[in-house]
């Protein structure tokens, strides 16, 4: 569905539409809904158990393919964010190039936060099932270490929204 434009002296550009620009960003939003909703609001809001690592770290190990897909719903979430950057770049464009790639540049950061976030989440898993490899740690240590890795998790999250929201502002500006 690729409309197919003009340039100056009448060459066909093969560039899409507004409109198919529009409609693929909102159905990378759509997904950006379910991922994170799935990652975020059900898989890491039901394993990790507040302050308590044992508990924590029993639910990843039992449920890790679950705590797994909710990493993989996250990387996800990184693809659709950054074709988002370039899909709202291209769209509002036309009302202020300087704003629109501010924009893009903001929306870029909070990816950037978000994926070293996610590197957190996976490095949960990495501290658990590091027992046999790093020896002068007991359990109890790793466990609480998985938790820490979660806790960073989180305050990265928390940084790339701010990004995120700056990103969300100049956009609405420009709308």
């Amino acid at each position: 569905m690729i409309i197919s434009e003009t340039d100056v002296i009448g060459r066909r550009t093969g560039e899409a539409s507004p409109l198919l620009k529009a409609r693929i960003a909102g159905v990378l939003y759509l997904i950006i809904i379910v991922t994170a909703g799935f990652a975020e609001g059900f898989v890491r809001d039901k394993l990790v158990v507040g302050s308590d690592a044992a508990a924590t770290a029993n639910n990843l190990l039992t449920h890790e393919l679950l705590y797994r897909a909710a990493g993989a719903a996250d990387l996800i979430n990184l693809v659709c964010d950054t074709v988002l950057a370039l899909l709202f770049y291209e769209l509002l464009k036309p009302v202020s190039r300087s704003l629109a790639l501010l924009a893009a540049f903001f929306r870029l950061v909070h990816v950037a936060i978000l994926a070293m976030s996610t590197l957190f989440h996976f490095a949960a898993l990495v501290w658990l099932r590091a027992a046999q490899d790093m020896p002068a740690f007991g359990t109890p240590q790793l466990q609480e270490l998985a938790l820490v890795s979660l806790k960073l998790h989180g305050q990265g999250y928390n940084i790339c929204l701010v990004f995120f929201g700056i990103a969300c502002l100049v956009m609405a500006y420009l709308i």
